[in-house]
Formats: structure tokens, sequence, C-alpha cells
């Protein structure tokens, strides 16, 4: 149970056993304790949604990214992936102590490592041109995901190599240095929104899913123009350019609410 209605169970590392130290008084847990950071050290580690191993994937960890660690149980972690705010379970082996700050960030498609994990040190065995100096980011978060073009397609995936819809714009956005929430019901409130007929390059277009589904919460594209968008979707199995009209028919007949368009 928690004071605030509005605090999401998603990005709140809480339940009523245990709770991060950090909302004491905010949140009623049995017991508190403070988070240990870690960072990734595989390419891409699945977070997912219960302590058994072939549970959900409810999001990814990226190579460098840090995780704050609550509970270790049986070689499994349950905190938080403090990039992303997602909360959930994931291999032990797949981290290592503390949380290094950055100083490059990956920022080819094809790199040994995924576009956008984080480096600390020079000695990565990436080469340079696969890498950015941190604040140096990519200027059209459009053109990144465009770099994405044909990665397959799988729910609750976040990287160059696998992605879902929302994941998608998540990648582009970061690389571009501007922050993002990693669900589509969230990112449907970024920026201000506009009319269908002024639609243009790199606005958001967001469809809500279905009253009563529990799996995801909507689609998530981004604008190549007026007319077209590019997104990863599970009807086409991986990220694609499609007519927004096109795609505007499908989820209005799969019971999607109609599309909010946002300009970021």
């Amino acid at each position: 149970m928690t004071l605030f209605a509005d605090l999401d169970p998603r990005t709140l590392l809480a339940r009523p056993d245990l709770a991060e130290q950090a909302v004491e008084g905010v949140v009623l847990a049995a017991t508190y304790r403070p988070t240990v950071a870690m960072h990734g050290r595989l390419a891409v580690t699945d977070i997912q949604a219960d302590a058994a191993r072939d549970s959900v994937r409810v999001c990814q960890l990226l190579f460098g990214e840090a995780f704050d660690v609550l509970e270790r149980r049986d070689g499994r972690a349950w905190g938080r992936a403090r990039r992303t705010g997602s909360v959930g379970w994931l291999d032990m082996d797949a981290l290592k102590p503390g949380a290094p700050a950055a100083r490059f960030t990956v920022s080819a498609v094809d790199a040994a490592l995924p576009l956008n994990a984080l480096i600390h040190h020079d000695l990565s065995g990436i080469p340079a041109d696969h890498l950015s100096a941190m604040g140096d980011f990519a200027a059209d978060p459009v053109e990144v995901a465009e770099r994405m073009l044909g990665v397959r397609h799988g729910l609750g995936a976040r990287s160059s190599r696998l992605t879902d819809c929302s994941g998608l714009v998540q990648t582009a956005l970061f690389a571009c240095g501007r922050a993002c929430p990693r669900h589509s019901d969230d990112q449907a409130r970024l920026g201000e929104a506009v009319a269908r007929g002024d639609l243009r390059r790199g606005d958001l277009v967001v469809w809500l899913a279905p009253e009563g589904e529990t799996g995801f919460t909507g689609h998530s594209a981004l604008a190549l123009d007026g007319e077209r968008l590019i997104h990863a979707t599970g009807h086409h199995g991986g990220v694609v350019i499609e007519d927004l009209a096109s795609a505007e028919a499908r989820y209005a007949a799969d019971g999607f609410s109609a599309p909010q368009f946002r300009r970021l």
C-alpha cells in the first residue's frame, strides 16, 4: 500500500515486505534497506518481472548502466535500473560492483556493444569511431531510429539488437541526450500536443492500449514526415517504415485509442 496514488509500481522499488530506504515514510513496508550500486557487465541483460528466470522481460540493462540492488536471492538480484527507472530481477552474474561515471557512450549501431552502452574507461576494446564522448550526442532521433531499421521486435527489449516500440523511441532519444520514459503511456505525456495535419519529422505518435490490456500500455512511433512513421512492431517483426494511415487502420481495428501526436 502506498500513501500517494501516483507512485508507479513499474519504477517504485518497494514491496509490502521490503522497500528502499529512500521511500521510508512515503511507502509502507515491513523493512527498509539502502540499495547497493552496481552496473551491467554484459552487452545486454534482461530485467524480468519475477525472481524466476523464465518470467516476463520488463526491460533490459545495457553494458555500463547502473543497477541499484535491494535484494539478492539464489543468484538473482532485485533492484532498479537507474537510467530507465525499471524495477525487476536479473542475474547477479550480469553485474559488477559500483556505478562508475561514464566517459563515453557507444554511438554506432554495429559496434560490439549496443548503441547507448556506457563506457567508463579508455581500454574498452571498442574502436574510437564507434564511441562518442559523454555530452557529444546525435542531433536527430529519427536518423538514429533509421539506423536501427531491421532490428528485430521483442516485448520488453530496448537495445539496438532487439527492441519494442517504446524501446526504439527511448533509444533514439537517449542517443540524442534527451530524457525519455520507458513506457508508451508515459511517452504520450512528453512535449506538447500537435494536430495530425501539422505532423512533422521527429514528432512522437502514440496509441494507448485497449482498456483492460495488461501486457503493454500502448504503441509508440516517431514521425518520419507528415505521412510516414518509423516504429518497432510485432506485426512486421521489427523496426520498419510504414504509412501512418496503414498503422492507424490496424491499431483502430485492434481497439487502440486514436493516435496522439506530440512535439518533443
